[in-house]
C-alpha cells in the first residue's frame, strides 16, 4: 500500500536552529500513529510544515495518489486538498451551537462566491447530525459550545474538522485536560477514524499513547530516533535516554 503522506529528508533552521534536521516520515491512507518525544524534538514544527504554516530549507512532503509537492500549496489550498489540523487548544465559536459550528465547518468546503449564497440543505443538516452523532455529540445538537465540557469541545473541533472530510487528521495532545471518561471515549474515536483516513496523534502522555495501540515515532533534535510499536520505542536505550529517563 503506498503512502498517502511521504515526508522525506526535510530540515528547517530558526536563526541558526535546527528544528527539523532530514526528517523523513510518512503514513498510508488509513493508518493511527502517534508522535512522541522531548519538547523542542520537532513534533510543532512538523505539522507546521506539513500543513504549509512553515516552509522547510530543504527536503520533500508529496500527497495522495498523484504526489502532490505540498510545498508548493499554501496553507488554505493544502486544507482543500484534505489536510485538517486539530491544535492543542479547541477553537470553537463558544456563542454558537454544536449544529452552527458544524454548519460553519461544511460551509468553508465552498468556494467564497457561493458562501455568499448559500443556505443549508437537508443533506448538510443530515451531514452534521451524522458528524455530531460520530464525535459523541449527537444528544448536544443545539446546546451552545460554550456550555461543553473541555472534553466535549475537543471532540466539536474533530467534528468540524471532519465536516470538511480530511484525508489526514493531525491532532495535537487530545488528552490534555479531559476526564478519565473523556480520554477513553477520545481513544476510542480516534482509534475509528484511522479506519477510514490518516490519523496522526502527537502526544506526551504514555498511557493514552499505549491505548492508542499503534505504531509510534519519536522525534528528539528533528529527527526521527526510533518508530515501532510502544514497547519496541520505550525498550530502545536511545529513547530511554533522552526522553524516558527525564
Amino acid at each position: 500500500m503506498s503512502a498517502l503522506l511521504e515526508v522525506t529528508g526535510i530540515s528547517v533552521s530558526f536563526d541558526g536552529f535546527k528544528a527539523i534536521n532530514n526528517l523523513s516520515f510518512e503514513i498510508g491512507p488509513a493508518e493511527l500513529r502517534a508522535v512522541i518525544g522531548p519538547n523542542g524534538a520537532g513534533k510543532t514544527t512538523f505539522m507546521d510544515i506539513v500543513t504549509g504554516k512553515t516552509r522547510p530549507d530543504e527536503g520533500r512532503v508529496l500527497w495522495g495518489e498523484k504526489s502532490i509537492n505540498l510545498l508548493k500549496l499554501n496553507e488554505a489550498q493544502i486544507a482543500r486538498e484534505g489536510v485538517g489540523r486539530k491544535f492543542q487548544r479547541p477553537t470553537v465559536f463558544e456563542d454558537q451551537t454544536v449544529t452552527e459550528n458544524l454548519m460553519m465547518a461544511l460551509k468553508a468546503r465552498r468556494n467564497p462566491f457561493s458562501v455568499l449564497f448559500w443556505r443549508p440543505s437537508g443533506e448538510d443538516h443530515a451531514r452534521v447530525a451524522a458528524v455530531a452523532k460520530q464525535v459523541g455529540l449527537g444528544d448536544q445538537l443545539d446546546r451552545k459550545s460554550g456550555e461543553l465540557s473541555h472534553g466535549q469541545k475537543q471532540w466539536l473541533e474533530i467534528g468540524m474538522l471532519l465536516a470538511q472530510e480530511p484525508r489526514l487528521l493531525l491532532v495535537d495532545e487530545p488528552a490534555a485536560g479531559m476526564t478519565l471518561a473523556e480520554r477513553e471515549q477520545t481513544t476510542a474515536l480516534l482509534v475509528e477514524l484511522s479506519k477510514t483516513r490518516a490519523v496522526v496523534v502527537v502526544e506526551h502522555d504514555m498511557e493514552f499513547v499505549r491505548r492508542l495501540d499503534c505504531r509510534v515515532t519519536v522525534l528528539h533534535e528533528g529527527s526521527v530516533l526510533a518508530e515501532g510499536s510502544l514497547d519496541h520505542v520505550t525498550s530502545d536505550p536511545k529513547v530511554i535516554e533522552v526522553y524516558l529517563g527525564r
